[in-house]
C-alpha cells in the first residue's frame, strides 16, 4: 500500500504514540480530530454524544497506537473504524437503556391502568385508577416523582436522566427502582370497587 505525505506524517505520528508520546497525540488530535468528530457526528446526531465518542477513541488509540500497521489501512482509515464502532456501541447501548427504562415503566403502568375503556363502568374503573395512581405518586418523594416523570413522560434513559437532572447514575437508578415498586404497593392496596 503507497502512502501519501499526510498518510506517512499521521503514520509517524502513531508510531510516537505508541510510545507514548504526549506531545504527538496532542499533534494527532490537533491534525485529525475534526474529521473525526464529523464523522461521529454523522453517525451519532448529538454533539455532546460525538464529543465523548472522539475522547474515548483518542484513549483507545493512545493505548493501541502499537497495534496500528500502515500496511493494513491509512491511519484515517483505521482511527475512522476505531470511532464509527465506538458511535455505533453508544447507540446501541443508548436504544438498549431507553428500552429497559421504558419497559419498566410501561409495565407498571399497564397494570394498574388495563387497555381502552369499550364500556362506561371500564371508563369508571379507569377514572378511579387513574386518581389512584396520581394519589401514589403523590406519596412518592419529589425526587422518585420527578425521575418516573421524565422517564414515563419525555420517555428518558437512565443516562439522560442522570445528565439532566445531575444526579449519579446510580441514584437515578434507585429512586426508578424504588419508586416502581411503591406504586407497586400503594396501586395493590388501592380500592378498586365502583362507588355510585
Amino acid at each position: 500500500m503507497v502512502l501519501d505525505a499526510q498518510d506517512l506524517e499521521l503514520t509517524a505520528l502513531l508510531d510516537l504514540v505508541a510510545r507514548q508520546d504526549a506531545a504527538a497525540l496532542k499533534s494527532l488530535y490537533a491534525r485529525t480530530s475534526p474529521l473525526l468528530f464529523g464523522l461521529a457526528m454523522r453517525v451519532l446526531r448529538h454533539k455532546e454524544w460525538a464529543e465523548d465518542v472522539v475522547q474515548e477513541s483518542y484513549l483507545y488509540i493512545w493505548r493501541s497506537a502499537g497495534d496500528y500497521r500502515a500496511s493494513l489501512s491509512p491511519p484515517m482509515a483505521w482511527m475512522g473504524l476505531i470511532v464509527r464502532s465506538r458511535a455505533l456501541d453508544l447507540l446501541r447501548r443508548r436504544t438498549a437503556e431507553r428500552a429497559d427504562s421504558t419497559d419498566e415503566l410501561d409495565d407498571t403502568l399497564a397494570e394498574t391502568l388495563e387497555g381502552d375503556a369499550p364500556n362506561p363502568m371500564d371508563e369508571v374503573h379507569a377514572s378511579q385508577q387513574a386518581r389512584a395512581l396520581h394519589r401514589c405518586l403523590q406519596q412518592l418523594e419529589n425526587g422518585q416523582r420527578q425521575v418516573l416523570s421524565l422517564a414515563y413522560l419525555r420517555d428518558l434513559s437512565h443516562n439522560e436522566l442522570a445528565t439532566q437532572l445531575r444526579l449519579p447514575l446510580g441514584t437515578v437508578k434507585t429512586w426508578i427502582r424504588r419508586g416502581l415498586n411503591q406504586l407497586r404497593g400503594c396501586m395493590a392496596a388501592a380500592p378498586t370497587e365502583v362507588r355510585p
